[in-house]
């Protein structure tokens, strides 16, 4: 997997848990709206879109580049409107992003294989 799609599922992780914490205090808002006369709808509602919005943007950049299947992706964003699903795709996304990583991703695609010792080595013979 190469560093960008490594990194757009890093970007799609960190917003994940956040939005559906998110998510959370917003349903707790509003029971709290209806039942007392504590009103944080319109403030946590703004907070909560921005993330959604956020973690769509992220979405669509992360199946443009790890080449989901539908069914993949359809899993994704249906996290984003479960309650607590954020923090099922955060444990997802986690694995995904560390087989990417254990991939090579850290390493340039045109970087000679061995340590700089090695290749001078081979140099000289």
């Amino acid at each position: 997997m190469d560093p960008k799609t490594v990194s757009a599922l890093r970007r799609l992780r960190l917003v994940s848990a956040p939005e559906a914490v998110s998510f959370l205090l917003l349903l707790v808002a509003s029971v709290l709206r209806r039942t007392t006369d504590f009103d944080a709808v319109p403030v946590l509602g703004m907070v909560h879109g921005i993330l959604f919005v956020v973690y769509g943007l992220f979405w669509l950049d992360a199946w443009n580049r790890a080449r989901w299947s539908l069914a993949t992706a359809a899993w994704y964003m249906a996290m984003a409107v479960v309650p607590t699903g954020g923090f099922f795709a955060e444990r997802r996304l986690r694995r995904e992003e560390a087989e990417g990583v254990a991939d090579g991703a850290g390493a340039p695609a045109d970087a000679p294989a061995g340590t700089a010792a090695e290749r001078s080595d081979t140099v000289g013979a």
